[in-house]
């Protein structure tokens, strides 16, 4: 899905399968990637690891090597998805010049990111049957990254200072659906006008001005 062997999914394989070399890496990275799109177009249910490994173009022997089950890569999927997010955002929110512009950074990067892996709603919307604990672990990670960052910027001054939990759900839960509607549904409209609003949303509220 885009990511260089060695950042996102490099250390996804089934405890005690871990790639040691470069080669192992480029393999796991394979991997994953069929395996985003195998689920992505069948599903968990009617997916299968010989599906994944002819779009990966290795060996039913490679899988195994790094993953325990159908389970396994699935499970190692919805966290490699998890992390490409944040590696994809992270570098726009960082150079930002304040949280709000920072918060417009990530959504725009984010519907970006969606336009080109769609499958990522439909893998991570799975997850909350086929694997719970990883469908949460993907919001409840995300959302105290959001978390952390309102924190730091309202000790700098830069947002309200009585910044919370409730919060960092709630810009969590809009950047989903407008992932969503503008990522998946729709790729119409230009990202950078959705981001624009939302910032201003941010910044101002849903309050008549004046």
């Amino acid at each position: 899905m885009g990511t260089e062997p060695g950042t996102a999914g490099a250390s996804a394989a089934s405890a005690g399968k871990e790639p040691r070399t470069e080669r192992g890496r480029r393999t796991l990275r394979a991997i994953l990637d069929a395996a985003a799109a195998e689920f992505g177009e069948k599903g968990f249910h009617d997916g299968s690891i010989s599906g994944i490994t002819r779009r990966a173009g290795v060996a039913l022997g490679s899988f195994y090597t790094y993953f325990d089950s159908k389970d396994a890569v699935f499970r190692a999927l919805v966290q490699d998805m998890s992390d490409q997010v944040r590696d994809q955002v992270a570098p726009a929110i960082r150079a930002a010049p304040d949280q709000l512009a920072a918060e417009r950074a990530g959504l725009l990067q984010f519907i970006r990111f969606v336009r080109e892996h769609k499958e990522i709603y439909r893998i991570i919307d799975e997850a909350e049957f086929v694997d719970p604990d990883s469908f949460r672990r993907h919001y409840t990670t995300t959302a105290d990254r959001i978390r952390t960052r309102l924190s730091a910027a309202a000790a700098r001054g830069e947002v309200r200072g009585d910044v919370d939990e409730v919060h960092a759900w709630a810009i969590m839960g809009m950047n989903v659906f407008l992932g969503l509607r503008y990522g998946v549904w729709s790729d119409a409209e230009p990202p950078e006008g959705v981001a624009d609003r939302v910032a201003d949303l941010l910044a101002n509220g849903l309050a008549p001005s004046g």
